[in-house]
């Protein structure tokens, strides 16, 4: 049975995953009141920054070496993170395969023009001089139609905004996270009506 996403209003479920970047574990209590972001702007709302990657923690390090980033990052491979948040993970259909080939990415703007999603990850990664690893293989088969979310959650644990890729668009909503004036926009709101209420 496919948990519902967590919306609004709900409880946040705890966590807790290894860290890639530090040699520690990752919680929840960690992160209250704050969001997966990664601008100033947003840091300057008192908004931080926290990813779960769905590979293993060794794997983890030896890709973030070749494309740093700068938030924080936990490694989950068995995504037990991404089904307690009810984030989900659509089985593959004729329909789901067609739309991930029809779906065109330049995540960093580094590549000359947007590609498949598959090819984009190859190119980016033969930027690097990445060599592909048996683990990502791995993680590509069980993986790799693992959809995202993004949740904001306040100081009390519970979650205040969230962002389900392919959520109310459905399947033309593959590859699409919020944008950056939507995570400021409701970075603020919820900051804004917590000032408001008192807390």
């Amino acid at each position: 049975m496919t948990q519902m996403p967590i919306q609004s209003g709900d409880r946040a479920p705890d966590f807790v995953v290894p860290a890639v970047h530090e040699d520690r574990t990752i919680t929840l209590a960690d992160y209250r009141g704050k969001m997966a972001a990664s601008s100033e702007q947003l840091r300057s709302l008192g908004v931080d920054s926290l990813a779960i990657v769905g590979t293993e923690l060794d794997n983890a390090r030896s890709y973030f070496k070749f494309r740093p980033m700068r938030l924080a990052l936990g490694a989950d491979p068995h995504l037990t993170t991404h089904r307690s948040y009810g984030v989900p993970r659509p089985e593959i259909t004729p329909e789901l395969a067609q739309m991930m080939g029809n779906t065109y990415i330049n995540p960093t703007g580094e590549l000359p023009a947007p590609l498949p999603v598959q090819a984009a990850a190859a190119a980016l990664a033969a930027l690097d001089g990445y060599q592909v690893t048996p683990t990502d293989r791995r993680d590509q088969e069980l993986t790799s139609n693992q959809l995202k979310g993004q949740f904001l959650i306040d100081r009390d644990g519970f979650v205040r905004w969230s962002h389900i890729e392919c959520g109310s668009e459905g399947l033309s909503g593959m590859g699409k996270s919020a944008s950056h004036e939507e995570l400021l926009g409701a970075a603020s709101f919820v900051i804004g009506s917590s000032s408001r209420a008192g807390t």
